[in-house]
């Protein structure tokens, strides 16, 4: 390396050009191994292979969507919640804005103790919904969206959060594939983040929300291995929702009646152009209880109640298997290995960590950077989604450490105390009984 250079390189830099690829290779093995495999090259190959057939897709969705609007069936859109009452005249008047517009809004009322009642039935009243449920004492989400069910009509079933909206084309484009593959017995809808400008926690689940939802979940369903509707936003045949007998109990709902579909024979896929926005926690503290249950609920039912699927059995699938290996391993295993490699930083290189920081956010800043770039594919918002590319360096520190120590911590709570039994998010009475019957 020349003078010159070294007085404009940073020490760090010039430090891994001394050493040599081969100290970095070892150093640096965990991020080469599995990060690089799965965060970039899977990205951009599965990118550049939808790109190379939109043509061929495009065909398929025109036909699709003048099959849709020939039949133009009749739906159920159905939000349950607690305490979600400030939210639903925003949420009447986004949906009145839909260019679908043949379907039922029915909202259960889960025990609530703010003025939720009085606002629903005023907005039944008024007509603005079709119809307001109530449980007088809560029973959890799945006790509210299968009581919604009981009382839908459509044949299809849209599940809601009351707190976000849609793009006008929304509910029209999540249904549109049930008209591309009869096979498919569910659709979720692409959720973004609504808030981002409210705080930097809130900034960086925005960008999580692009890089795993828009278009990590765009990856998966491509590979046929798409295992999460999110109930913020997803579409169900309501002949196979009704034939798994609805959502079980529990936090992890969304994913475990996924994989409940999945497991029936029907076929899960990921709608991007169907856009919901949410409002994401905007303090760490709330984001952490989050993420807590969310963590804990990858045990309870990709590892617990669902382990059949690892199992060779006359319903034994490989695309289950796989959506649900790929889930366990990049989580869960490799959450454990990160540990391993920690300690291998620490007793084997201690006296070089002050370069390998350094690079180590340098090289994660690099691939954040590589994957915003891949969003834009995909993306219909790119001018708004500009404002995110300064906080792409923390990524590094908040996917890298933060949300790390939240996962290991959840796992170790699930594997040993099965905590997501005593959850507050759901009822003690429902936790009981979902306990009891191996949910």
């Amino acid at each position: 390396m020349s003078p010159e250079l070294e007085y404009i390189i940073p020490e760090y830099l010039r430090y891994w050009y001394s050493v040599g690829f081969d100290k970095f290779i070892r150093v640096f093995w965990y991020f080469i191994i599995f990060e690089l495999t799965r965060y970039i090259m899977a990205d951009f190959v599965i990118a550049g292979w939808y790109y190379l057939f939109k043509n061929d897709r495009k065909e398929k969705w025109e036909k699709a969507r003048r099959a849709f609007w020939s039949e133009n069936p009749f739906v159920s859109v159905i939000i349950p919640g607690k305490n979600e009452g400030k939210h639903l005249f925003k949420l009447t008047k986004s949906l009145a804005e839909q260019t679908f517009q043949n379907f039922e809004l029915i909202i259960v009322d889960d025990g609530s103790d703010d003025e939720t009642p009085i606002i629903g039935k005023n907005l039944e009243k008024r007509g603005l919904i079709d119809l307001f449920l109530r449980n007088d004492m809560r029973g959890g989400k799945a006790s509210a969206a299968n009581l919604a069910l009981r009382f839908s009509k459509g044949k299809y079933i849209v599940h809601l959060d009351a707190d976000c909206s849609f793009d006008r084309e929304a509910i029209e484009n999540i249904l549109i594939p049930f008209f591309i593959d009869e096979k498919i017995g569910a659709v979720g809808g692409n959720v973004k983040v609504r808030n981002a400008d409210e705080s930097l926690c809130a900034r960086l689940q925005a960008i999580e929300y692009l890089k795993t939802i828009s278009v990590g979940r765009i990856i998966s369903s491509q590979l046929g291995i798409y295992k999460i509707i999110s109930g913020a936003f997803g579409a169900f045949r309501s002949d196979v929702i009704d034939s798994i007998k609805g959502w079980d109990i529990g936090p992890g709902l969304d994913g475990d009646i996924t994989v409940k579909i999945r497991k029936s024979g029907f076929k899960t896929v990921f709608e991007p152009s169907a856009v919901c926005l949410t409002n994401a926690p905007s303090k760490f503290k709330v984001l952490t209880k989050q993420r807590l249950r969310w963590d804990k609920s990858i045990i309870r039912f990709r590892v617990r109640k669902h382990k059949d699927v690892y199992l060779p059995s006359e319903n034994f699938r490989w695309s289950n298997f796989f959506a649900l290996f790929e889930n366990v391993f990049y989580n869960v295993i490799l959450d454990i290995t990160w540990w391993f490699y920690m300690m291998d930083l620490i007793f084997n290189f201690a006296g070089s960590l002050k370069y390998i920081i350094p690079m180590n956010i340098t090289i994660y800043t690099i691939v954040g950077f590589m994957q915003m770039t891949s969003t834009y594919i995909y993306s219909e918002r790119r001018k708004e989604e500009l404002k995110l590319w300064p906080y792409v360096p923390m990524m590094s520190i908040y996917t890298g450490t933060y949300l790390r120590l939240v996962r290991s911590v959840a796992y170790i709570h699930e594997f040993i105390w099965k905590k997501s039994y005593d959850d507050p998010w759901n009822p003690v009475k429902s936790s009981s009984q979902a306990k009891a019957n191996g949910f």
